[in-house]
């Protein structure tokens, strides 16, 4: 389900050494709201293959999951229109390609089927790169997968980066995550070393795990740091204290994923590095508060994580 807001806040990033600050301003919910666009890259045109049919001529049609809700997805005020920092991004691949965009909102279960079928051209939807999809999908990369962590905004807590700073706090992190394996690890490595391990709180709604830590009832948040950073801005009651990549200890990369083979991903490539030169690419993450999140380069079909 995608997520509508009659009015939300978008964040703009000041970033410190112990933490960001957010400024919080509105976001354009209307259906036409400007996007940032770029021009022309010849040089990805020139890598699409000669007589490449893409699912609709003349179009880009991208899938965009709402699952992973805003910023990454929501819906604009016509309650159909697909905006947030995913189709952002997908503007800036179909403009490069001389092509019109056209957003498909979907489920996360049918974009594998829907991309092999060709129905659509590419996902844009948070797809990390693993083993296991690169034996059927081609990707380029375009946002490092980030966890953080997120304490009450008036908390002495400045920074968490390693286990020796979750020692005796109480943290809400989501069951049989990837955030939970790693204070796990983290917590085993305390008791090693005889220090106090995190106590580990689970809740299943979102908005009373924010509350918990906004009352004092836990120290701190730690999961997708988009969602956060957008609850951040809206809320002004958290601010992040720390990241780690999402793979940990492993890279773990979200990419535009392709047909494998097909010959698309080469021109989506270059047509990403293009944006991320020209500086559009660091202005859509910032315009959605995932700067944190950005890359310097694109890569095709970088180490995913293991099976």
């Amino acid at each position: 389900m995608f997520i509508h807001t009659a009015r939300v806040a978008l964040l703009t990033l000041a970033v410190g050494t112990a933490h960001t600050a957010y400024a919080v301003q509105q976001v354009d919910l209307s259906p036409d709201r400007v996007r940032i666009h770029v021009p022309r890259n010849e040089a990805a045109i020139a890598q699409i293959p000669p007589g490449f049919k893409f699912a609709q001529p003349g179009k880009f049609t991208v899938a965009v999951s709402g699952v992973a809700g805003p910023p990454l997805a929501l819906l604009a005020n016509d309650d159909k229109t697909t905006i947030g920092s995913e189709a952002d991004t997908a503007q800036l691949v179909a403009d490069s390609l001389g092509l019109q965009l056209n957003v498909v909102q979907t489920s996360w279960e049918d974009w594998p089927l829907g991309v092999s079928s060709g129905k659509y051209d590419a996902v844009i939807s948070n797809v990390t790169v693993t083993e296991a999809r690169k034996k059927r999908f081609d990707f380029a990369t375009y946002r490092q997968d980030v966890l953080g962590f997120y304490v009450k905004s008036t908390s002495k807590i400045s920074e968490i980066k390693q286990a020796s700073d979750i020692a005796g706090l109480k943290i809400i992190v989501g069951s049989g995550t990837n955030q939970e394996k790693v204070l796990l690890a983290w917590n085993e490595a305390n008791e090693k070393a005889g220090i106090k391990p995190a106590l580990l709180q689970y809740f299943d709604d979102q908005a009373a795990a924010q509350l918990a830590v906004q009352s004092g009832r836990s120290d701190a948040l730690f999961g997708p740091n988009s969602v956060y950073a957008y609850s951040a801005a809206i809320t002004g009651g958290i601010k992040r204290v720390g990241t780690v990549n999402g793979g940990w200890p492993l890279q773990a990369d979200i990419a535009v994923t392709t047909r494998k083979d097909n010959g698309l991903v080469k021109p989506i490539h270059t047509a990403l590095e293009g944006a991320i030169a020209g500086g559009q690419y660091q202005q859509v993450l910032q315009r959605w508060g995932l700067d944190v999140e950005r890359v310097d380069r694109s890569l095709i079909n970088p180490p995913g994580l293991p099976d």
